[in-house]
């Protein structure tokens, strides 16, 4: 099982990175993202936290992918944004989309989608089709999310990553330990968004054709 954004005290999380590592165990992840909430004001300082964590994580049996989450930042900063993560070490880049509960800016999933230095696309909202085309060229994931409001157009984000070959992978975005999802509650989260159950298995399992692991 894998979760690819989390959150933790290094933003607006509730949980220790080692607590929320160890929780993820408890429950069977063996691969975890910790994305916090990120600008330029402080993406050097996470990462810096995050990157002295992998020994932890690997003790409690979890495959630690550290990253930001750039979150509320003009679109025409995303692309050094996300270089600048990588430089600093960053496993995985993840946006934070045009959700229909928060007021993202215009533009954000454009901006995303175009980025080939960004992994996943967090809760798009309703992400156009033009978009769409342009994440799958550039290896930009879609995401599934368990999380209330930001889950509302999951529907909408599976038929339009099926209709241009987008891939989908499916995150909690907890900020708590009641945001954690069980077995069960990834596999509702993905039947829930429509799809059958051939493709929730692809996606509710790892990938290795993911770019994010591919480089590790």
């Amino acid at each position: 099982m894998y979760d690819l954004h989390t959150h933790t005290l290094l933003s607006d999380g509730e949980l220790l990175p080692a607590e929320l590592l160890r929780r993820m165990a408890v429950l069977g992840y063996t691969v975890v993202g910790i994305t916090d909430h990120a600008d330029l004001s402080n993406i050097v300082s996470i990462l810096s936290a995050l990157n002295r964590m992998r020994e932890t994580a690997a003790r409690h049996g979890v495959r630690l992918l550290t990253g930001v989450e750039l979150t509320h930042i003009p679109p025409p900063e995303i692309a050094s944004c996300a270089a600048l993560a990588q430089e600093q070490g960053a496993d995985i880049v993840v946006v934070h989309g045009e959700s229909p509960v928060e007021p993202v800016a215009p533009g954000t999933n454009a901006a995303a989608c175009s980025c080939p230095l960004v992994d996943i696309l967090a809760h798009p909202g309703l992400i156009r089709e033009s978009e769409a085309i342009l994440a799958a060229a550039n290896r930009v994931c879609l995401e599934i999310t368990s999380r209330g409001g930001h889950n509302r157009t999951n529907g909408h984000v599976v038929r339009i990553a099926e209709k241009t070959g987008c891939t989908l992978v499916v995150n909690s975005d907890a900020h708590s330990p009641s945001d954690l999802m069980t077995a069960r509650d990834r596999e509702l989260v993905v039947r829930g968004s429509g799809l059958n159950p051939t493709e929730c298995e692809s996606i509710l399992n790892i990938n290795p054709s993911l770019p994010f692991f591919q480089e590790l």
